[in-house]
Formats: structure tokens, sequence, C-alpha cells
């Protein structure tokens, strides 16, 4: 291991290690879903608090359908996670998740094969990522306004290419979306590719050279930098991965919807943003969680079903969501700090 590859890896293990034990050395590793014990507990303590009074809520078709429906905010909130643990916010993903679903239906209409257009769409996504890194790093202005304004100019651009109009006529009779828009096997097949995505992830954030530089440069990026670590490069990786998981939900919307319609994703942006809260991933950097943003994404989705089941006014579902995510990010914090006593 060569001298930078040692202080990529202590750079981004020694804060976990702190914390955990208030500044000693702990010798083993952390349990793999330990850091989200406290947002699955929360997710299991919310389909329970609502399938005991209504027991069609734990009907396997309805779970699955409000499974479904965070699918998309899930897979933002999976490449949200590597902005967020490196200091980056990436709040364009609600306007490139539009552009992408409006490029991708575009193709499909004037003649490409949908199965076709998906590389194009992923490759879409991943350009716009880039382009948040390096308008971020050539005018040296913080990714949260860099990318506020490219949510707009994103979706302004997919306003304009679909004429401000849904996009429709698509060839629904194709595989692609009688597939990948379907349920195979009993299950949607947007829950297959999210749970892959997950898996990917999680090794990739946990396991490799490129998820050990991330938290280090979230934890202190100076002392990154000065110890070798490319930040300029991880940044562009970083956003790049945010984009392509953006458009990985595009695509598989485009597959669902049958459509492409421009003013999607509206407020996406803030909702993945706190899914990674809520899963533990902090605003500061250091550390975060694959598997605990797909868990904050799917309590903001069963929240939603809930006040379905529990006839809630619409007017007062802002509010539901937003007390529900306060008391998930306190008793995950909560628990930490009993998990911290303890050791």
């Amino acid at each position: 291991m060569t001298d930078t590859e040692r202080a990529v890896d202590d750079a981004s293990h020694a804060p976990r290690a702190r914390e955990r034990d208030g500044g000693k050395r702990w010798p083993g590793r952390r349990l793999p879903v330990r850091d989200e014990l406290g947002v699955l507990l929360v997710l299991a303590l919310l389909v329970a608090g609502i399938g005991i009074p209504y027991p069609d809520f734990l009907d396997t078709d309805n779970l699955l359908s409000t499974a479904h429906n965070s699918v998309y905010i899930s897979l933002m909130a999976c490449g949200m996670v590597f902005a967020l643990a490196m200091r980056e916010v990436d709040l364009s993903v609600g306007g490139g998740y539009a552009m992408c679903l409006v490029v991708g239906a575009l193709l499909v209409r004037e003649g490409v094969p949908p199965w076709l257009a998906v590389p194009v769409v992923l490759v879409t996504g991943i350009v716009l990522g880039v382009f948040n890194a390096l308008v971020t790093t050539l005018l040296a202005l913080p990714s949260f306004i860099v990318t506020l304004g490219t949510l707009m100019l994103y979706r302004g651009v997919g306003l304009a290419l679909a004429d401000g109009k849904q996009i429709t006529d698509l060839p629904l009779d194709d595989s692609f979306f009688r597939f990948a828009g379907g349920d195979p096997g009993g299950v949607p097949f947007a829950l297959w590719v999210l749970l892959t995505v997950v898996v990917v992830l999680a090794v990739v954030l946990a396991r490799t050279r490129f998820g050990a530089r991330v938290r280090a440069i979230g934890s202190n990026p100076d002392a990154a930098e000065f110890s070798g670590i490319p930040v300029v490069r991880t940044r562009i990786q970083a956003l790049a991965l945010s984009g392509f998981t953006t458009a990985c939900a595009a695509a598989l919307a485009l597959a669902f919807y049958g459509a492409g319609d421009p003013t999607l994703g509206q407020g996406y942006e803030l909702q993945a943003i706190a899914a990674c809260i809520i899963g533990g991933t902090p605003l500061a950097g250091g550390r975060g969680s694959v598997v605990g943003a797909v868990a904050g994404a799917m309590i903001l989705s069963v929240v939603a079903a809930g006040l379905v089941f529990f006839e809630v006014p619409i007017n007062w579902t802002s509010f539901a969501t937003g007390g529900v995510i306060l008391v998930a990010v306190a008793a995950d914090s909560a628990l930490r700090r009993s998990g911290r006593r303890r050791e």
C-alpha cells in the first residue's frame, strides 16, 4: 500500500473509530447494518403502526406498490449519499430526472428502439453530473449554489424539448415497456433494479478506494488534499454517480408510465436529501449509508401511503411528512448515542 492509499484509509476510518468509542481505536469492524438499525427500526414501527389498525395495508400487493412508489427517490438518494458524504450537495436531481425522462421519450417516439434509448438516457445523466462538478470546480463555487442553478436549467431544457407537453404515442407493446414496466416474478422490475443498485453502491462506498476517498474528503477536505487524494477527480466521479442514478430513475419511470412528462420530479431533490439524512448521512460529510438512504425513502413512501389509510386531509400531508422526518432522525440519533455509550 502506498503512502497516499494509506492516508486515504486512515482519514476515512479514523473519524468513525473516534465516533464509536470516544476517540479510542476499536479493534473490530462494525456490523454491516449497525448504523442503519435506527432508521430500519423506525420503518418497521411505521409499517406495524399502520398495519395493526388497517390490516389491508400489510397486503403484499399494497406493500409492493408502496415500495415501488419509493424507487425513484431511493435511486436518487443512493447517488446523493456519495455527494453528501464528501460535503457536496446535488440539488439538480429533480431537474435532471425530468430532462432524462424527456430525452428518453423523444428518442423512443422518433423510432429509436427503447432498449437502445436507455444507454443514451444513462449517459445523459452522467454528463449532467459531470457538468455540475466542472462548474463547481472551475468557478470555485459551492455545489449547493451550482446545482440550484442547474436544477432550473435542466428542468427548463426538458420543458423546451417537450414543448411543455407530455410526450405520448410511444410503442407500449414493446418488450421494454412490458418487461421493465411490469412485474417479473411478481415483483416490480424497478425494485429488482433498486436492489441491485443498493448492493453494488453499498459495497462501493464501504469497501472500495473510491468510497474511502469520498469519506476521507468529507471528513477533512484539507487533510485529504494534503495527503495527495485527487479531490477534483473524486468530486467529478461522485456527482457523475449522482447523475447516473438519477438517469436510472428516469429510465424506469419511462418504462412504468409509458410517457415523458417534463413536469415530473418537482421536489424530488429535497426528498432525496431528506431520505439520506433520515438514513444517517450527515450534511457535515465523512460518512454515509446507501442502505439507510433507501430506508429513509421507504419511510417517506410509507408515510404517504399511511395518510391515505388514516384519511388525513391532503392539506396536512406536508405537515405529517415533516413531523415523521423529525421523529425518524431523533430516534436514529438516540439509538446511535445509546450504542456509543454501550461501547
